[in-house]
């Protein structure tokens, strides 16, 4: 069995001096963000939108940073924006639905992705069977789900939800993907 070997001890002399004017999160490394983002744009990522039933009606927002977590039990997570004015509204209902787009529905993942207060008088839904969210026409996949939990992360919430429901949309479509800032399917 291979062993770990010891990391080696932090000297005295490698640290922040303690007159230099603190960047960004206490401890965290000084990382320019438009880099951050070209570097980790090479990443394709798939893109959905949660979506929730509140009393004051429909509310939904794109998300590109949705994951399988665990099978047993069933998990997801997704990160919504702390700034976020829709993640609130989810958070409170406790219950929600992703809805993973096709190729094909970029408009979708655009009007889900600034605020709009009439975004669901645009599109087709009926609503989930778990969750009572609007699961949107024409989707590749969704997934039915409560709140697990919420753990701050950054300038982000890392949400954890267990899955009660879940199924295939389109037969044979492709989802979308996000990939160095643009969007497009699998193919290009």
């Amino acid at each position: 069995m291979a062993t770990v070997p010891d990391r080696p001890a932090l000297r005295a002399d490698a640290l922040t001096p303690a007159d230099e004017e603190p960047t960004g999160s206490p401890g965290a490394p000084d990382i320019d963000p438009v880099e951050y983002r070209r570097v980790l744009g090479h990443l394709p990522t798939g893109v959905t939108v949660v979506t929730a039933s509140t009393p004051d009606g429909p509310v939904g927002l794109s998300i590109g940073s949705f994951t399988s977590v665990s099978l047993d039990p069933p998990l997801v997570g997704f990160l919504p924006a702390e700034s976020s004015q829709s993640w609130p509204r989810i958070r409170a209902v406790g219950r929600f639905c992703v809805n993973v787009l096709g190729d094909g529905q970029e408009e979708l993942a655009r009007l889900f992705a600034a605020p709009h207060d009439d975004r669901f008088d645009a599109v087709r839904w009926r609503r989930a069977p778990f969750s009572d969210a609007p699961l949107l026409d024409g989707v590749v996949a969704w997934v039915d789900c409560e709140i697990e939990s919420v753990v701050p992360a950054g300038d982000h919430h890392f949400v954890l939800g267990r899955v009660h429901e879940l199924g295939s949309g389109r037969a044979g479509a492709e989802p979308l993907v996000f990939f160095r800032g643009d969007y497009r399917g699998l193919d290009g």
